[in-house]
Formats: C-alpha cells, structure tokens, sequence
C-alpha cells in the first residue's frame, strides 16, 4: 500500500475589495475650495507682487501693465536722498517704534501679570476701562493730545508720538498678555519661591521665558502698531519728526501721483514688518491661541 499524504488545503483568497470612488458631489467641493483658495490669494497677494514690480520699473514703464523690464533701482534712490528725499523720516518711524515697543513690553507684562495673579480693589473695573480704551476712536483723542503737547511744548518731537503710541498700544498688549499669563501654571511660581526667588527674579527668570511665545506677538503687534500710525503723527509732526507713512503724502504732488517713489516708500513701509512676522512665525501661533484657553 502506498502512503497517501495529505495535502493542506489552498487558502481561501478574498478578492480585493472594489477601489471607492469618491462621490461626484465632493471631488466637486474640492475643486471649488482649491480655486477658492487660489482667488484669496490672488487677491490679497496681486497687490503687493504689482508694488513690487512697480518699485522697481523705470520711469517710462510704470503706467505700462508689463512684467518684463530692466529693473532699476531708480526709485529708492529717488527717495532715499534724491529730489524724494524720505530717509528722515524712515529713521524717524524706526526710531519711535522700536522705543515704542522696548518700553511697552516691559509695561504691559508687569501690568498683565499684576491682573492676573492679584486681586485687588477695583482690579475687574480697571480691566476693563483698559479694554474699553480700544473702542474710542482715534479722531475723538486727537484735538485733546494737540492741546496736550502743544501746551507742553512737545509738538512735533519724537516725544510726543512715542507717548500717543504706549497709549495706543499697552493697553491693547496687556489684555493679549494677560490671557497668556491667565494660562501659565501658577505651581511653578510657588516652587520658585520656596527656592528663594524674588519677586523680581520671578519675573525675569520665570515668566518671561514661560511667556516668550506671547512676548514674540506682542513685540509684533507692538511694532505693527506704531510703524503703520498714521493718524496721530499727521495732527503731531508733519516735519521733524515726521514718519513715513505721513511722509508718503508728500509724493502726491500737484502734476500727479510720482508712482514708482510711491511703490518703493510702500515697499519700505512693508518690508521691516514682513521681516519681523518671518523672524517670530514659529511663535506666532502659539502666542495667538495659547492664552486663549486656560
């Protein structure tokens, strides 16, 4: 007799299930969100690609629609020490935003973090008188900071807009400030202060790198802020301390609008904040949602 040997049974093999298709309905849905997508960005990015171009074109192309041309640098030179001469006021808006920033940080976190960790009388009604600042108008304010100065003696000095720009902006940065310090653990100061630390060192060695996230936006908006004024250095310094985005009106002259020193000015105005928001773009975020919930 012959052994039989047993062979295992072949596997049962499922076939594949069919490939889903998505439905029509929302291949058709992305479709749309991706030109809606590129339309916002057409409309916001378009302008500022055509000041760039327009920066850059030679006199006798500026009213052309043409992308193609021999850049110059005709323009800046124009502006920066030629008959357009706007370098003045370029050190002048330097100047008063970067004062205006390094002294309302250092106000707006000693005042955020005074609201958030003590409870004092009054502290709710002052808060908000602090918020309610944000919803008077600029116009509203303006003939009482020109009787103010004038009286002091301060119109048209750096002064004077350095001092309009912290009334504009720390009340502004303490509230977004104060919502980071709000979400910071109070646990770790505690510890601190077991281990010695002063209310001052507490500070400067514990909070501020806790809060750096929400010091980066508010450096940001801070700058923003005091760079893009217009209205206040129009009524306060319309010479010697003039800023560039007053200084800007100075190109509408009476044969016309001189386009290509336009563009170039426009371009300097945006191009420090485009570097600033580049520089602190991994903070921005966080700063922005991080004191939003507790």
């Amino acid at each position: 007799m012959t052994d039989l040997a047993v062979r295992p049974a072949p596997p049962i093999t499922t076939p594949p299930p069919p490939a889903r298709r998505d439905p029509l309905w929302r291949r058709a849905g992305g479709i749309l969100r991706t030109l809606t997508t590129l339309a916002i960005l057409f409309f916001v990015l378009f302008p500022v690609l055509w000041l760039g171009l327009t920066a850059f074109k030679p006199a006798a192309e500026v009213f052309t629609t043409s992308v193609i041309f021999a850049p110059t640098m005709d323009n800046f030179a124009e502006i920066l020490g030629g008959a357009s001469d706007l370098s003045a006021s370029l050190l002048n808006s330097v100047l008063i935003a970067v004062a205006t920033t390094l002294i309302s940080i250092p106000l707006a976190l000693l005042a955020a973090y005074g609201f958030s960790r003590y409870r004092f009388p009054g502290h709710r009604a002052m808060l908000l008188a602090i918020v309610a600042t944000q919803f008077i108008p600029g116009v509203a304010i303006a003939l009482p900071f020109l009787t103010l100065f004038r009286s002091l003696g301060l119109i048209d000095t750096h002064i004077a807009l350095i001092v309009v720009n912290l009334s504009l902006v720390v009340p502004y940065i303490t509230w977004l400030l104060k919502g980071f310090v709000d979400g910071l653990p109070i646990e770790i100061e505690e510890a601190a202060r077991l281990d010695g630390c002063g209310q001052l060192t507490l500070l400067w060695r514990v909070i501020t790198p806790l809060a750096a996230p929400g010091i980066f936006v508010s450096v940001v908006f801070s700058f923003l802020l005091s760079w893009n004024e217009f209205l206040f250095p129009t009524f306060l310094a319309r010479t010697e301390a003039s800023t560039l985005p007053v200084a800007l009106m100075t190109l509408v002259q009476p044969e016309g609008v001189a386009w290509g020193p336009m563009a170039a000015a426009g371009l300097l105005v945006m191009v420090p904040m485009l570097a600033l928001s580049f520089l602190v773009r991994k903070h921005f975020a966080q700063g922005m949602t991080m004191g939003a919930v507790k």
